[in-house]
């Protein structure tokens, strides 16, 4: 057998670059993270909020964040394990547990910004797409983009659920409406 030359030397490891440490443990995609949290220069230091929303193996967390130098901040959060409060008792990680919680979302996130007076929502819920326009001499309707993370973003994913239950509200994600169900939920 013939000698093999050492593709790992030395200089291989002096130049070698460590990820970092979420991308080494596959929690973040900084790629999409970076388009999702860079906000235009000409609108200073105004937020730019995200909707994140994460399936796990026994919950569904839908949270409204923004991005500062020091760390992200958490505007609002609803889990799914709260549903049995509201008359949701099983499936919490089906597509109807995230359409759910994404409107218990959309509720505290309205009462927060004292919005939800000027904003009453879809009264009937028909599974449309419904877009609310903001009314004159009133504070805008809310806008955030879709963040669902390493997910894979096909038709009918469940991370789709949260912005759907929460589409009283104006919700503005790349995929254009695209993605979500047009029937049921």
């Amino acid at each position: 057998m013939g000698f093999v030359k050492v593709v790992k030397n030395k200089a291989y490891f002096k130049r070698y670059q460590v990820k970092f440490r979420r991308r080494r443990e596959g929690k973040t995609d900084y790629y999409a993270r970076k388009h999702l949290v860079i906000q235009d220069k000409n609108k200073y230091n105004t937020p730019k909020y995200r909707m994140i929303v994460r399936v796990t193996n026994r919950d569904i967390i839908c949270q409204i964040a923004y991005a500062r130098i020091e760390g992200d901040m958490i505007v609002c959060a609803a889990y799914a394990h709260k549903l049995p409060k509201y008359g949701v008792k099983v499936g919490l990680t089906n597509y109807a547990a995230a359409y759910c919680t994404g409107l218990l979302l959309a509720r505290r996130l309205l009462n927060r910004f004292g919005m939800d007076k000027i904003y009453e929502g879809q009264v009937e819920v028909t599974g449309d797409e419904y877009n609310v326009e903001s009314i004159d001499g009133q504070p805008g309707a809310f806008m955030c983009y879709l963040d669902a993370g390493l997910a894979r973003t096909t038709t009918g994913n469940k991370v789709f659920g949260g912005p759907k239950g929460s589409c009283g509200w104006r919700l503005v994600y790349p995929s254009q409406y695209q993605t979500l169900p047009r029937l049921g939920f």
